[in-house]
């Protein structure tokens, strides 16, 4: 679950504000719903943290020209800079076009061959944005997914659909949407909503073009950014 606060028309001063920075501001309540044992007993003993962030274009970073704008890298930045006496490995995952049941044939090879202590599984939005209705067959594949993330020790937070015009045109987004949600309440995953990360930052006043790229689909390096430093900051709560 991520909560932020949205109230009102921007100020002057937050018009003139990155919008990467307006966005965070309009998420300072970011909950993953959900705790993380394992990142928090790497955290307090000092042992490396390796992370993998498996999923789609979203989390290769697609449009970006450097590693370093992808949201698994900044998340990675931002979780140094909050603990700075962290070893923090992250592994980039993502495969252009992927869709659910893609991502789980993967996990033996791109998943569990890395030995992650924290998974980020970005999913779903290839499932529903070019046409596709999911159903409880989906729902099925997810909870598959989870259970296989969770058997291997890791801690596991799911990452949502983007807040973007083709998604918001799909028929199943909001289907998407209720699965994903469900699946992690049920296993007592976390939940990262960038759905409502950018829907906040939306309605806060954050012209949505400045977090989306022209295709109507993929975010801008402000977006990833935001998504990033969002996510760092809310593993970091929730491994308390």
């Amino acid at each position: 679950m991520l909560v932020g606060s949205s109230g009102g028309a921007p100020s002057h001063a937050q018009e003139e504000m990155p919008s990467a920075e307006r966005c965070l501001a309009a998420n300072r309540d970011v909950s993953l719903g959900a705790q993380l044992p394992r990142t928090a007993a790497r955290f307090k003993s000092g042992e490396p943290l390796k992370i993998v962030a498996i999923g789609s274009s979203s989390t290769v970073g697609l449009w970006m020209l450097r590693s370093a704008a992808t949201y698994p890298e900044v998340m990675r930045r931002e979780l140094l800079r909050l603990r700075s006496n962290a070893t923090i490995k992250v592994i980039n995952s993502g495969r252009v076009g992927d869709t659910i049941p893609n991502n789980i044939a993967r996990f033996e090879r791109d998943v569990f061959a890395y030995a992650p202590d924290l998974v980020i599984w970005q999913l779903g939005t290839n499932d529903v944005a070019w046409g596709g209705r999911p159903d409880q067959g989906l729902k099925s594949h997810v909870l598959e997914g989870v259970r296989a993330l969770k058997a291997g020790s890791a801690d596991v937070v799911l990452m949502d659909l983007q807040y973007a015009p083709q998604v918001l045109a799909s028929a199943g987004y909001s289907t998407m949407e209720n699965i994903i949600a469900d699946v992690a309440k049920q296993e007592r995953v976390g939940l990262f909503s960038r759905f409502t990360l950018m829907r906040n930052s939306v309605n806060a006043g954050v012209v949505q073009s400045t977090l989306v790229t022209w295709d109507g689909l993929h975010n801008t390096s402000d977006g990833y950014d935001c998504i990033g430093r969002a996510l760092a900051r809310a593993i970091s709560n929730s491994a308390r």
